[in-house]
């Protein structure tokens, strides 16, 4: 059983380690702030539950997990927030959104 849930735990960090690539993708590929900002608020908090969720599997129960779960639930309303607030940052001050057949900046 210890065996499984080491299997399956760092199967988890793996696919967290790809989300976030991903999102590092996202962040030098997409055009402006909004889509960066979008790809990056969802592939970082996914890829950051997934590989915190893997690492609670893969170490024992104890104190650790405790402090993992919540590190995970600080995350989950941080990121969103924080994100959020970037982008409405960029709207204020006239960041205008990137349209089809326009220079990418």
């Amino acid at each position: 059983m210890i065996e499984l849930l080491s299997i399956l735990g760092v199967t988890l960090i793996l696919l967290g380690l790809f989300f976030m690539i991903t999102s590092s993708l996202g962040l030098i590929r997409l055009p402006d702030i909004y889509t960066r900002a979008h790809a990056s608020g969802k592939c970082d908090a996914l890829g950051q539950a997934l590989m915190l969720f893997g690492f609670v599997l893969y170490t024992d129960f104890g104190p650790q997990t405790v402090k993992l779960v919540l590190i995970m639930v600080m995350l989950y309303i941080l990121t969103p927030t924080a994100t959020h607030a970037i982008v409405r940052a960029a709207y204020i001050h006239g960041k205008k959104p990137w349209k089809r057949g326009e220079e990418r900046e």
